[in-house]
């Protein structure tokens, strides 16, 4: 038997120093409006979705990221040309490391965040 789930990733968890910094920097290259959930141990910042029983979403939360290029990458939604948001992730204080690349779901380039957490933004439709 194979299990075969509608999305494979469930939930991402992106760790930061400063979750206020991180908040804006996300808002900023996403431009999307995070919300701040403090009904657990820790505060965190939500990413939001268009259907939250369907959709996969993350947050942002106070923590210890990965040595750099040691953690995982996760990838996320941005809106307009790719070129555009590769802008707003240096205007926001972050690295882009790599060009635009292709893949057969659209283009992504690989950048860094305040924290050095690699982060995938693709090229939303």
């Amino acid at each position: 038997m194979s299990f075969v789930p509608e999305n494979s990733t469930v939930w991402t968890e992106i760790p930061v120093t400063d979750l206020e910094a991180a908040v804006a920097f996300y808002a900023a290259v996403t431009q999307s409006k995070l919300t701040i959930d403090t009904s657990g141990p820790k505060p965190m910042a939500v990413f939001p979705v268009s259907d939250p029983a369907k959709g996969v979403a993350g947050h942002l939360y106070p923590g210890t990221p990965a040595v750099a290029g040691q953690g995982p990458t996760i990838h996320l939604a941005a809106p307009g040309p790719l070129e555009e948001t590769l802008q707003r992730v240096q205007a926001a204080g972050g690295a882009v490391v790599s060009p635009p690349i292709q893949v057969p779901a659209g283009r992504f380039a690989y950048c860094k965040d305040l924290d050095g957490n690699s982060i995938g933004f693709f090229e939303a439709a």
